[in-house]
């Protein structure tokens, strides 16, 4: 079977990283870079899915080929659903990851309620129709950073039904309870509906 290419219209090399590790064996995934892409897509919308939307809209229309995007954020109930769709820049234009989220845990100081949540929205275009796929991992903010894995608020968000946080899981271990994770098996499992792809 030749495997169906797929634009992955992200620069985050971490996020191509997971992504691959789930869709190895049936997708040739091609990142922004190896597709000859040198362009920041802008953010500028209140949720994900517009910003999910935006990123792939932006890629397909320059490239003409199917391809798929992703938006993510961290909602934390004690703070009103922040860092939510800033979650990248909650700290600043930089993406800083360290910076966001030594602010998390600053405004975190005096809150009981630790109870958090990544979501995650995917826009895939094909055949020059969009698809939205979501995938949620509930679990709760930790006090002090763990781990060496990941990146962004990894090392201080623990899924529910795990003991060690994003940071301190392979990806193999972190795949079992990833917002992603969940948001690409819903993907996957449309594309898998989609005879065209197959050989």
């Amino acid at each position: 079977m030749i495997k169906q290419t797929l634009i992955f219209a992200t620069n985050n090399q971490h996020k191509v990283d997971e992504i691959r590790s789930i869709l190895s064996n049936e997708f040739m995934i091609i990142s922004l870079k190896e597709a000859g892409i040198d362009i920041d897509i802008p953010e500028p919308f209140l949720t994900l899915e517009a910003n999910a939307s935006q990123k792939s809209r932006t890629i397909h229309e320059l490239t003409k080929q199917n391809c798929f995007s992703e938006d993510t954020g961290l909602e934390v109930d004690s703070l009103h659903g922040e860092p939510g769709v800033k979650s990248a820049r909650y700290a600043g234009e930089g993406k800083d990851f360290a910076a966001n989220v030594e602010k998390l845990l600053v405004n975190m100081q005096d809150k009981e309620d630790r109870k958090a949540r990544f979501r995650t929205v995917i826009s895939l275009i094909w055949r020059d129709k969009e698809y939205l796929f979501e995938g949620v991992s509930e679990g709760r903010i930790v006090d002090v950073p763990k781990g060496e894995h990941g990146f962004g608020y990894d090392p201080v968000f623990v899924p529910d039904g795990g003991k060690k946080t994003f940071a301190e899981m392979e990806l193999q271990e972190k795949n079992k309870y990833s917002h992603r994770r969940i948001a690409t098996d819903k993907l996957v499992a449309f594309l898998k509906h989609q005879h065209s792809w197959k050989e």
